[in-house]
């Protein structure tokens, strides 16, 4: 599967029409229109109706925003079909967050669906697929991980639901976040088996203010080191930290461009295992430090500029 920038996630309610044209102007890798949680059931016939019409205006992606989703609501309710309906309506809608994913029958059921509304983008060898991203959000759903992950070609990420899963498990949120370790590892690891791009972390609910600011660079921290690769943000003032705190730092940048340009010198040469700064240099670290330049390019960084300036770095 292609890679793709989703360090923040940002939902923006499909019920409030202000937020929806306020949504085109805000420099989030993703911006999920959200039909679920924050849309009261009276009020989701109103929404879809509202999404539907602000997808209608669009004649193409806002320059900032590399990926559009809508999220739909869970599959038992009567609301999926005609949620993906709408979603599937514009050619612009990359991708659909699906909430409360149980089992790998939930996905399936999804993916009929999409096959059904939208079977030219779904079809074999379609250059233009809506994509599926997983809420996980239960203990059941923990356990079904393996399954889930597997469950449609069509799937490009995992996300963590903490409140729903304390609310599963009686279990209290903390600043320390040590309650949610096993399902968040687990998430991680089950994303990674499965080679899906994204494994997106939990939504952090401080947000104003420099204490939470501070809540959501350490949260940030904690899920980058994790393996998480981007973080689902409820606020549009969460998205500039997350996104410079999940783009790879310049230290980090300037440290795999040097192995690049001393790796291509010592390949040159014949030369396996090499050192840099007296610290060994083989083929994972090698691999790690040009998915790390990979990535800062996709994030901005000018690759070719950090390579002339490290242009005379060898190998030890």
């Amino acid at each position: 599967m292609a890679a793709l920038l989703r360090r923040s996630l940002l939902y923006v309610p499909a019920s409030s029409p202000k937020m929806l044209a306020k949504s085109l102007g805000l420099p989030s890798d993703n911006i999920t229109y959200d039909l679920e949680d924050s849309v009261t059931p009276a009020r989701k016939p109103e929404a879809r109706l509202g999404l539907k019409a602000h997808l209608s205006r669009l004649k193409s992606r806002p320059p900032a925003v590399s990926e559009i989703a809508v999220r739909i609501n869970a599959v038992p309710t009567p609301h999926v079909i005609d949620d993906l309906a709408v979603a599937a309506s514009s050619p612009l809608v990359d991708a659909v967050v699906v909430p409360k994913v149980e089992s790998a029958k939930d996905l399936a059921y999804v993916s009929s669906v999409l096959h059904h509304v939208a079977p030219d983008r779904q079809a074999a060898g379609s250059r233009n697929p809506i994509s599926i991203i997983a809420l996980i959000e239960s203990a059941y759903a923990v356990m079904n991980l393996a399954s889930i992950s597997k469950a449609s070609p069509h799937l490009s990420g995992l996300i963590f639901a903490a409140e729903d899963f304390a609310l599963d498990l009686s279990i209290t949120r903390t600043p320390s976040l040590t309650e949610f370790l096993y399902a968040r590892s687990a998430i991680v690891t089950a994303a990674r088996a499965a080679r899906l791009p994204s494994a997106i972390d939990l939504v952090c609910t401080s947000y104003k203010g420099e204490d939470g600011l501070s809540r959501l660079r350490d949260e940030c921290a904690g899920g980058k080191s994790m393996g998480f690769n981007g973080k689902q943000c409820i606020h549009p003032d969460q998205v500039q930290t997350v996104q410079a705190m999940f783009a790879p730092s310049r230290e980090e940048v300037d440290w795999a461009v040097r192995i690049v340009v001393a790796d291509d010198k010592a390949t040159a040469a014949g030369r396996g295992a090499w050192t840099l700064d007296g610290k060994m240099i083989d083929a994972p670290v090698v691999g790690k430090a040009r998915a790390v330049v990979s990535k800062a390019e996709r994030c901005g960084f000018h690759v070719p500029s950090l390579r002339l300036h490290w242009a005379d770095q060898e190998p030890e």
